[in-house]
């Protein structure tokens, strides 16, 4: 896992505002470009975190306050907080979560979608910085495409509202993993 000192700036300022600003543990569930690039150690520019989940709900709000778009933090380092409303992704992720920068804050705590359940959570977009993230992920971890495939199967499929054109996605990405390994 990596430390908090091997985040870049302006997230570990960031991070560690937002853990000043909080009263009691707050549990933040990540996603997207922040987690495949501070996590992943994939090398491009993101400007948000993607949170699935704050938990206690009643901290959400100065999370919020202080974090999202044009709020005192962004005002300050440029980056953000963006609270996804709706996501599509796999039903167990929870049971497979990686905490981010364990024991650096006080009450802050990271957790990030593993990498399967991440690149999952892109498919319905699909749009080329997703398909540059989950190339990226196959190479790194490297990618079980058993596992992929089984996740989707299982645990997304049936939440999507198009399940025919994310099954084609899903098909191109694995085409696009497989002829990159040759």
């Amino acid at each position: 896992m990596p430390h908090l000192d091997s985040a870049s700036e302006p997230w570990r300022s960031f991070l560690r505002e937002l853990d000043e600003a909080v009263a009691e543990e707050v549990r933040l569930i990540c996603m997207g470009g922040f987690v495949v690039t501070q996590l992943y150690g994939f090398s491009r520019s993101t400007a948000d975190i993607d949170a699935l989940s704050i938990v206690p709900r009643d901290q959400a709000a100065i999370i919020r306050e202080l974090g999202s778009r044009g709020g005192p933090l962004y005002t300050k380092h440029k980056v953000y907080l963006d609270f996804v409303a709706v996501a599509c992704v796999p039903e167990d992720y929870e049971e497979r979560l990686t905490e981010m920068y364990p024991q650096a804050f006080r009450r802050l705590r990271l957790f990030a979608l593993d990498p399967y359940d991440l690149a999952l959570s892109k498919l319905e977009r699909n749009i080329q910085r997703d398909r540059d993230d989950v190339r990226f992920l196959a190479r790194t971890i490297p990618f079980d495409l058993e596992i992929l495939q089984e996740r989707y199967r299982k645990e997304l499929r049936w939440q999507l509202g198009n399940p025919a054109r994310e099954d084609l996605t899903l098909k191109l990405w694995i085409e696009i993993i497989q002829e990159d390994r040759k």
